[in-house]
């Protein structure tokens, strides 16, 4: 029974991770993508530039929320709405992020997103503890496929 479970949970995963984000690919986001993807990239996340493209980009931002709920966007109380699919989905989601920013940092994005969705104490820690691990795995396994 819990493999099957975990079976469960993981084919879920598989699946999101091969619809991940479609939505950029729509007529609704495609085109502010373009402009904004290379800037945004440049700059911090988080900084007051960073924000201000992100208000240019809103119509864009809100249809990719209104559709992708590994955004806390996505529900009316934001984070609480949210399953623990969702924040594997929503932590991964940070880590590829912070990849594309020349100062991108998955623990520091922690702490901004911590403020910004009121997260708890106890939900940090844990994907403060589930970070850790992602970037310990992802170094092993850089590793191994060299």
């Amino acid at each position: 029974a819990v493999r099957n479970h975990i079976d469960l949970v993981g084919a879920e995963l598989m699946h999101r991770a091969q619809l991940h984000d479609q939505t950029k690919l729509s007529h609704e986001e495609s085109p502010s993508l373009e402009v904004y993807t290379g800037k945004l990239r440049k700059c911090e996340y988080g900084s007051e530039e960073y924000k201000n493209m992100c208000r240019d980009m809103k119509p864009a931002i809100d249809h990719h929320y209104t559709h992708n709920r590994h955004h806390p966007e996505h529900f009316p109380d934001g984070i609480n709405g949210m399953n623990l699919i969702d924040l594997i989905e929503m932590l991964v989601d940070w880590k590829a992020s912070g990849m594309r920013h020349n100062t991108g940092d998955l623990m520091k994005s922690i702490e901004i997103n911590r403020q910004r969705f009121g997260i708890s104490d106890q939900l940090a820690a844990v994907l403060i503890n589930t970070a850790k691990w992602i970037n310990e795995h992802e170094v092993f396994h850089m590793a191994q496929e060299s």
